[in-house]
């Protein structure tokens, strides 16, 4: 009895430990899809632009992440969408800092 609950202890972590990869996979695919979502609404392709989105849409999501890359290019996509987003919204002054900072740290 006690050797089956040992092997069934030690099945269950070692699925735990090959389950944690993909957990965590889910996250950065999903910080990939919307930081491409606000790339396209930054070059006007709207949710009703069809085949133009889809094409951006699917170029962005296949290109490599920014951590393989080297992040520079991303932080520079990033600074253009969060700069271009306080544009639109017409910030100034603290305003303007403060969601700067709030977009660039999400």
């Amino acid at each position: 009895m006690q050797k089956v609950l040992h092997t069934l202890t030690l099945a269950l972590f070692a699925f735990t430990l090959g389950a944690a990869p993909l957990a965590m996979a889910a996250p950065e695919q999903q910080n990939k899809m919307k930081a491409c979502n606000e790339q396209a609404n930054a070059k006007g392709f709207g949710e009703g632009k069809g085949d133009e989105r889809k094409a951006f849409m699917k170029e962005c999501l296949s290109a490599k992440s920014g951590k393989s890359g080297g992040g520079k290019d991303s932080q520079q996509n990033k600074m253009k969408t969060c700069n271009k987003e306080a544009g639109e919204k017409q910030l100034k002054g603290d305003e303007r800092k403060k969601f700067m900072s709030d977009c660039l740290s999400a």
